[in-house]
């Protein structure tokens, strides 16, 4: 046998597989780790919801309160900035009105204080979360 018959007889098939499953898996690789990134986006974005429906609630009761003792909307504050806790960089901004629309009996009376408690939560812009809850007060 001589060396020039082998050379001749091999087709080379072997390279362009290789190649083809070198990047079959590199777009699968790909495809995964844009999938763990918009995983990771989500979750974040989900806690950042939560957080600013922990703030607006709880702007909210500090509000009820106010009122509770004041008997009207003066000793709402504007805005309420949580420092420190699981509330960091989260605020609630409140609005507060007064209705003698409803004629109610009992003790309370027919005065119904309408709260409005928006919570937001985030740094930068593109990951503020906004929530509202409303409150009805007699």
């Amino acid at each position: 046998m001589s060396p020039e018959r082998t050379i001749q007889k091999q087709a080379g098939a072997g390279l362009p597989i290789a190649i083809f499953i070198i990047t079959v898996l590199a777009l699968l690789v790909y495809g995964m780790a844009q999938l763990q990134e918009s995983s990771g986006k989500s979750v974040s974005l989900q806690i950042q919801s939560q957080r600013a429906f922990f703030a607006a609630e709880s702007g909210a009761q500090l509000a009820v309160a106010e009122i509770l003792e004041a008997g009207d909307c003066s000793g709402v504050p504007a805005e309420i900035d949580f420092g420190q806790g699981a509330l960091l960089q989260c605020k609630a901004i409140l609005e507060c009105s007064a209705s003698d629309l409803f004629p109610l009996t009992g003790t309370g009376g027919g005065r119904v204080f309408t709260l409005t408690s928006t919570g937001e939560c985030g740094a930068r812009v593109n990951e503020v979360a906004r929530r509202n809850v409303e409150v009805r007060v007699r």
